[in-house]
């Protein structure tokens, strides 16, 4: 089969269309036919070594977790799935090997769920690392009806989810991002201020007695202003910065697979209650080339690689 691989870390040089075996199904695996694969940041910080102390990969990898598809092969006691379901996942596994950005690939079941029915396989394919990511963190927070909430990063990919997941749960949201992006946030349902010197000006006028979760999509200098915005019983938690439980009392968060959380996700979806915006597409053959784009950052949305 067809997929993009790399021998060893490096910059998007490294990324070769090759071919390789088919994969099997393992006793609680399905092979999945790949119509599309989203790309995420974590994927070029593995690449280069950089979470070599958190995550082993086993060479040649495939890189890519986020994957839309078609259900080819079940394996031994795979119950939740038959062949010819249209499945999304999360296919994070213990060692970063066979990945999906390829024609074919070995997942979990207990990563993955039937994809939402209202989405093609590109949109569903840009749903579970982020919307997982999003969903997760703002339960860790306790983000709860009534509540005021900041998220920094609100325009970026897990923010856009962040952004509409809290205000489902009928919290009121106030979003950093940049001026461009401000009109974007008032579609989603958050006030929008921009980050920068006045951003404690701009954003108390929305909290005066401070926030009740301060929510962190962005990373940087996101949290230096934290402990002016938050309220005295407040709760923070970021994807980026483990300030937010070292310093600040809150939690540092890092996603999991959970096939109930992207059912959850399914069904919030095909209500209408998420939206999911695609920033560009590529095919296969030029993965490099989107993971490029993702690395210049400023994209609304998601970059999706589509296969079939």
């Amino acid at each position: 089969m067809k997929a993009i691989a790399y021998s060893s870390f490096g910059d998007t040089d490294v990324l070769n269309l090759t071919e390789l075996p088919e994969p099997h199904p393992g006793p609680d695996t399905v092979v999945v036919e790949v119509h599309a694969a989203a790309i995420n940041p974590v994927d070029s910080y593995i690449r280069g070594g950089h979470l070599a102390g958190v995550l082993d990969a086993h060479f040649p990898v495939v890189p890519g977790w986020d994957v839309a598809g078609v259900v080819v092969q079940v394996g031994l006691d795979t119950p939740e799935f038959s062949v010819g379901d249209e499945v999304y996942a999360y296919a994070r596994k213990d060692v970063v090997s066979g990945g999906t950005l390829a024609e074919r690939v070995a997942v979990p079941a207990r990563t993955a769920a039937l994809k939402p029915r209202s989405l093609s396989f590109t949109q569903a394919a840009a749903v579970p690392l982020t919307g997982l990511t999003a969903l997760q963190t703002l339960r860790r927070a306790g983000v709860e009806a009534g509540d005021q909430v900041l998220i920094h990063g609100a325009a970026g990919g897990v923010g856009t989810f962040g952004v509409q997941i809290a205000t489902h749960l009928g919290a009121h949201v106030v979003g950093t991002a940049s001026a461009a992006n401000h009109d974007y946030l008032c579609d989603l349902g958050a006030e929008p201020v921009e980050y920068g010197e006045h951003l404690v000006e701009h954003a108390s006028v929305y909290a005066p007695e401070g926030f009740d979760r301060i929510i962190d999509f962005a990373g940087g200098a996101s949290l230096d202003s934290a402990a002016a915005l938050l309220s005295p019983t407040g709760t923070v938690a970021s994807i980026a910065d483990p300030r937010a439980a070292t310093e600040l009392g809150g939690h540092y968060v890092w996603v999991r697979p959970d096939a109930e959380d992207l059912r959850t996700l399914a069904q919030w979806i095909d209500d209408g209650r998420i939206h999911v915006e695609i920033a560009a597409e590529y095919p296969l053959e030029r993965t490099a080339e989107a993971y490029r784009t993702l690395a210049g950052g400023h994209t609304r949305g998601k970059i999706v690689v589509t296969v079939h």
